[in-house]
């Protein structure tokens, strides 16, 4: 397990809309679950297209908002998806889960290992499947 602090308004982005590229400087060789940590630093050069979708939400900062899976990351292609960064390495997310209520954190910078009692805090809101798969994870 990793957690990964992402500026808002990308966080929610991940979290409630459909973007499922992280845009990075570096690549990553790790592939499992990962914590979306909402920065507490806010992106104000973020744009149109993702103003649009986290208009009316509330943008939780210093939080992690959801457990996801990093699937795959590459070099720009071109062709990933309208989210993705020219230029950057894309980490790629699937299986989404935002927790119901936001969990106040410190992140760090890159992928970080999550401390056990932050991981219990995080179970105690998920449902036991999404549960299971994280104690597999977890050494």
């Amino acid at each position: 397990m990793r957690g990964l602090t992402i500026r808002q308004p990308w966080a929610s982005a991940i979290v409630y809309a459909d973007k499922r590229v992280e845009n990075r400087v570096w690549p990553t060789s790790y592939r499992g679950p990962v914590l979306i940590h909402a920065s507490k630093t806010m992106d104000r050069s973020s744009g149109p297209m993702v103003a649009a979708v986290v208009r009316g939400l509330q943008l939780d900062v210093g939080a992690v908002l959801a457990v996801a899976r990093v699937v795959d990351c590459h070099e720009d292609d071109g062709e990933c998806t309208p989210w993705s960064a020219t230029g950057q390495f894309h980490h790629v997310l699937d299986e989404v889960t935002a927790l119901p209520l936001p969990i106040p954190w410190r992140g760090a910078q890159g992928l970080w290992v999550p401390p056990t009692v932050l991981m219990d805090r995080v179970r105690e809101q998920l449902n036991e499947t999404a549960a299971y798969v994280l104690r597999e994870a977890t050494p």
